[in-house]
């Protein structure tokens, strides 16, 4: 990429209204929202559950629900707008996972506690430069590679989810295949469109619980407590940054951005910061959505994707005006749904992850190792593949290359 290019700029000029209303697209606008129907569309199931067994009353989930919605749309539009670049934002699902698992051992303020620990470290590292100092010396193709590996199970789901619900998805993949034939801007666009009839066609939609309710926040003391510090605030910490941020950076990186990553966390670990005793357990960089909007799905031009981000932000907010109510109405579409758009969605990213990820010669072993490693889902000390793939690819690429700075442009 050009090295004048506005996408390099560290700091982009911050987009106006009047940009918005110029670069607006039905295909941005339409990704951003798909963005947050596949954040709440299946892993919205884990926080209830986490809610579950922590024992969480039915205000706390709202709340939860509010806080981290919030968080995210605000910084998704703010940052997307000031640095022109679809900026995603979204709450830690790894963290949420992780609480499904240990919650249950801390108290609700404890647990807060260990949210503000979690969150004021990832403002610490965002801030003092370590992030973006460590990100700058990973190899891209290891990077690339990591992305295509995280990547790879969506694109597979939209064929399992076919072979579970033949008559939904079949349907939607003659039409992305088609409109990427005719029309590939408006390919996502038809092909959701064409879920959404087909579902209700076949009797799949169910509104009926749907409960459009002001959601109500509590505002809870945090308790600090070293068990809950050590048994939830550091691992959070560390499943945040290494799951989510690394990997949303390198999604940013990859799709071409140059937006600086250090800005970007500590911004994101500042509001969760402020959100977390309302519940939230973290806002951060979101990946797998991140890449919906940085593809060439959201916009042909690169440069007019930061739409996407703006969108996707919006939708946040309102999700967190209405809580945990209007998530019902993102959990009623089928799964079969959820997972073929996403999955079609993403084809573009996987491709574009996959190429950059075999173009240097001399990286692509390493880059083969973080993919595999990624792709095989292992987990170590609670810490998922994503982060293992990247060490795995890392430390390859310094025993085949003698050193692990990428020295291309």
């Amino acid at each position: 990429m050009p090295s004048d290019s506005p996408r390099s700029l560290v700091f982009a000029q911050a987009a106006s209204l009047t940009d918005l209303r110029r670069d607006f697209s039905l295909s941005a606008a339409v990704v951003g929202v798909i963005a947050v129907m596949v954040s709440f569309g299946g892993p919205a199931a884990i926080i209830f559950q986490a809610a579950k067994l922590a024992g969480l009353t039915s205000g706390q989930l709202t709340s939860w629900i509010w806080a981290i919605s919030i968080g995210s749309g605000l910084a998704g539009v703010a940052l997307s707008l000031i640095y022109r670049a679809p900026i995603i934002i979204a709450w830690s699902t790894p963290g949420a996972a992780l609480l499904a698992a240990g919650w249950a051992a801390y108290s609700y303020p404890e647990a807060i506690g260990a949210f503000l620990f979690a969150a004021a470290a990832i403002t610490l590292c965002g801030a003092t430069g370590l992030f973006g100092a460590l990100m700058r010396r990973i190899p891209a193709a290891v990077v690339a590679a990591m992305l295509a590996g995280i990547l790879f199970r969506f694109g597979v789901q939209v064929f399992t989810a076919m072979r579970a619900t033949p008559l939904l998805v079949a349907p939607m993949l003659a039409a992305y295949l088609l409109m990427k034939r005719l029309a590939p801007r408006y390919a996502i666009v038809v092909t959701l469109l064409t879920g959404l009839a087909t579902a209700g066609a076949l009797g799949l939609l169910d509104l009926s619980l749907v409960d459009a309710s002001l959601a109500r926040p509590e505002l809870t003391t945090p308790v600090f407590s070293l068990g809950a510090l050590i048994g939830l605030g550091v691992p959070l910490f560390l499943v945040t940054m290494t799951g989510q941020n690394a990997t949303g950076l390198g999604v940013l990186r990859t799709a071409g951005y140059k937006t600086p990553g250090g800005p970007l966390v500590a911004a994101t670990g500042f509001l969760s910061v402020l959100l977390a005793p309302f519940g939230s357990h973290g806002i951060n960089l979101a990946a797998i959505t991140a890449a919906i909007c940085t593809g060439p799905e959201a916009h042909n031009d690169p440069d007019k994707r930061y739409v996407a981000g703006v969108v996707c932000g919006l939708a946040y907010l309102v999700v967190g005006l209405f809580g945990a109510t209007l998530v019902g109405l993102f959990t009623a579409l089928p799964s079969g749904l959820i997972a073929a758009i996403s999955g079609l969605a993403l084809f573009g990213a996987l491709i574009s992850g996959l190429t950059q990820a075999m173009a240097d010669e001399a990286r692509r072993e390493a880059a083969l190792v973080t993919f595999l490693i990624t792709v095989s889902g292992v987990s170590l000390f609670g810490v998922g593949s994503a982060f293992w793939g990247l060490l795995g690819g890392v430390l390859a690429n310094a025993a085949l290359s003698g050193g692990w700075r990428r020295k291309s442009a």
